[in-house]
């Protein structure tokens, strides 16, 4: 299987560099040989390789600065995954596409599934929306993966962030009142190529009959507040904190410019039911990856 990998220095894309040598020979892309803001370069790019596969980690994840930069957003989140549906249909191929949890509107009480409606309420959210939409109307054989909260040990995400402030404020607020699942991007990474495992050589076959939306997101639920307190309980770099009290404040203690859904949590019920995958607990994860 050849497979086509976008955003390899990334999060999720960096594991997928690793992951997927499993699976097939993996011919990953920069930004300057793929440029993900220019359709022709898309086009041409998939057109030249003519890849089985195409796995598509890349993202505009700035999700505040996408407030102020909708334009850039949208060209990589909504318009560069429908240009890779068309393309990877004209050369064969098939596409693994991922989104976020931000698609929808916190306003659910219970975790949201796949044929719960969408309503984004950030730039962000509505252009990953976008690119859903746009792949799902291709007709391309596709898996889009749904996940929240991505974090790992490269890259910007809140578990960096809240190590790196312990080294430089005795104070740290985080918010307690927004709800969701952690999850580490070396599982995503794991549990796409044991999808594809299962695919053998006949990916596309495979995503015409298996293929479709599901959630992604590890087991089990959170606050921002409380996986912080997780983080500085399993990270044993004591000795460089400056760290003193962690205290729990409110969105609205907190403005930012993009607004986050105050209960994103999803369940990848329909994941295990297809695939026969369980994800982990995220507090487990977290302990594996903080003994790193």
């Amino acid at each position: 299987m050849k497979i086509l990998l976008t955003g390899i220095t990334g999060q999720i894309g960096w594991e997928l560099q690793r992951t997927l040598m499993t699976v097939g020979e993996v011919i990953p892309v920069r930004r300057n040989e793929m440029d993900l803001t220019q359709p022709n370069s898309i086009s041409g790019t998939i057109q030249q390789v003519k890849p089985d596969l195409i796995v598509n980690p890349a993202a505009y994840t700035a999700v505040d600065k996408a407030e102020s930069e909708p334009e850039l957003a949208m060209a990589i989140n909504g318009i560069a995954p429908g240009i890779m549906a068309e393309s990877a249909k004209k050369v064969g191929a098939a596409l693994i596409h991922y989104s976020t949890d931000y698609v929808f509107d916190g306003a659910n009480t219970t975790p949201y599934t796949e044929s719960d409606k969408p309503n984004p309420q950030n730039i962000y959210g509505k252009t990953k929306l976008v690119g859903e939409q746009a792949i799902a109307s291709s007709g391309v054989p596709h898996l889009i993966l749904r996940t929240s909260w991505v974090y790992g040990l490269r890259g910007k995400n809140f578990l960096l962030t809240m190590q790196k402030l312990a080294q430089e404020r005795e104070e740290i607020k985080v918010v307690a009142d927004q709800i969701g699942a952690p999850t580490w991007s070396r599982v995503i990474a794991e549990t796409t190529a044991q999808i594809l495992s299962q695919a053998r050589h006949h990916v596309s076959d495979f995503l015409v009959s298996k293929g479709g939306l599901y959630h992604l997101t590890a087991s089990g639920q959170t606050s921002w507040y409380t996986f912080a307190q997780a983080i500085f309980a399993h990270d044993v770099q004591h000795s460089e904190r400056k760290l003193q009290n962690l205290i729990a404040i409110t969105s609205k203690e907190y403005p930012t410019a993009a607004k986050r859904p105050a209960y994103s949590l999803l369940i990848s019920q329909k994941l295990s039911n297809t695939f026969g995958l369980f994800l982990p607990d995220w507090q487990k994860t977290l302990e594996l990856v903080l003994s790193e």
